[in-house]
């Protein structure tokens, strides 16, 4: 039975007094007072007492129809892949009059812009509690996605995949740096914990995945620990820890930051009219990063930055430590050979240099070649075309074919033939003996 059900029976019994005033008081749960007005209501106007006085009226607190058009209007136009809530804050950053974020989801749902999704059933996982630090511990993934949409295209008029790289603190949740690049391979990385570095620090820990870049994932890797990565490498000489996550769902935070950039960061530059990455780098460092930081960052557990300087010699190696190192032997001539490219060391050298020492080649970011020995850069130069070997066919000095066949008078098969009768006749001789 509904409130206004009650109502009415109770009402009734009250005027025909099979109950009294303060049995029905109790009932309805109002006071005496409410009873004996709601009676009185009731013997003028019937049962229509007992409805609500707004019922069928406009609320007082409606949103006047011209603002809702206007919202749904403006949504349509601009907004119409954005979600419930990234919407409201759209609207509201262009002083466009908005309700909640809940009103709009209503109006959206209205007129199909969106629909309601029913929540997925989860598995159960352990909450691990963040770091206590800024710089403790850093989650860094890449992201290959069509983010600038069809604004950025090859000569086929086809749209361009760009890998975007992140890394988020772990403690206070603020996307520490990020970058468009090609790829994921080992330049693109080295130049995002180059500059990454240079501007923040060494931070203490950093946590990845297992791609090939960041982790040797050949079964001879188990039992060899010495096989690593360039990456690794390089992040041991700076005394970084590196972890490799086993799933997805180890480093949630950065998976979820990239779904969160799928969503807000493509409109945003969509918004600004953003169509490239250079453009797109800029956005963020100046403009995405900064915003994106003071609306969804929390408070660390622990005031302070744990990012650690760069020493001078550490700042004096950062080149080389951020490069490609590949091993090559010298040659007898004192060359080198790599990349199908000769290179001739010069007379001169810093330290003593001997036919197959073994070098370090360095590729440098900005693409040149350094060659080390025992921590010294080695002087040369680049042989532009290296003379080829004469291939020279044997000299035969026979007048017959190779296939000849000597007759049996002829002097090779004559001392076979004297030598052979030689050793039948002394083993007669030791068979007589």
């Amino acid at each position: 039975m509904d409130a206004e059900s009650l109502k009415l029976k109770v009402l009734e019994d009250l005027l025909q007094k099979k109950i009294k005033t303060k049995q029905a008081s109790c009932i309805l749960c109002l006071s005496t007072r409410q009873v004996r007005r709601l009676k009185n209501n009731f013997e003028v106007n019937g049962p229509r007492a007992v409805v609500h006085g707004l019922r069928g009226k406009v609320g007082n607190h409606k949103i006047d129809d011209m603002i809702k058009n206007k919202v749904i209007e403006t949504i349509k136009e601009k907004c119409s892949d954005f979600k419930p809530t990234f919407a409201t804050e759209k609207l509201q950053e262009n002083q466009i009059p908005v309700p909640s974020s809940q009103t709009v989801r209503r109006w959206m749902t209205e007129v199909g812009l969106w629909r309601s999704h029913k929540q997925k059933q989860v598995e159960y996982h352990a909450w691990r509690p963040r770091k206590d630090h800024y710089g403790e511990f850093q989650q860094f993934d890449g992201s290959y996605h069509l983010w600038f949409e069809r604004r950025y295209v090859d000569h086929n008029n086809e749209p361009i995949e760009v890998c975007l790289l992140a890394s988020i603190d772990d403690a206070t949740g603020k996307i520490t740096y990020a970058s468009f690049e090609e790829n994921e391979g080992i330049i693109a990385v080295f130049n995002f914990w180059k500059t990454y570095i240079l501007a923040l620090g060494k931070p203490l820990t950093i946590y990845l995945d297992a791609f090939s870049t960041y982790k040797i994932n050949h079964k001879s890797a188990v039992d060899n620990k010495n096989l690593i990565t360039q990456f690794e490498r390089a992040l041991k000489s700076l005394d970084i820890l590196l972890i490799h996550a086993h799933s997805a769902q180890a480093k949630g935070r950065v998976e979820r930051l990239f779904g969160t950039l799928q969503d807000r960061l493509i409109k945003e530059m969509r918004l600004e009219g953003v169509s490239n990455p250079n453009d797109g780098n800029k956005f963020l460092k100046e403009i995405f990063i900064p915003k994106f930081n003071k609306k969804f960052s929390v408070v660390p557990r622990s005031i302070g930055d744990v990012h650690r300087t760069l020493s001078p010699n550490e700042v004096n190696k950062l080149n080389s430590i951020f490069s490609v190192h590949e091993n090559r032997k010298i040659k007898n001539d004192f060359t080198i050979q790599f990349d199908n490219n000769f290179y001739q060391l010069e007379e001169i050298q810093p330290t003593t240099v001997r036919p197959k020492e073994t070098v370090t080649i360095e590729i440098w970011l900005d693409k040149t070649l350094h060659i080390i020995l025992k921590d010294f850069e080695l002087n040369y130069f680049l042989i532009k075309e290296r003379l080829e070997k004469v291939k020279r066919n044997p000299t035969l000095l026979t007048n017959h074919p190779l296939n000849y066949v000597p007759p049996f008078n002829h002097p090779w098969r004559r001392a076979r033939r004297v030598a052979n009768e030689d050793r039948r006749l002394k083993a007669d001789i030791s068979n007589v003996v």
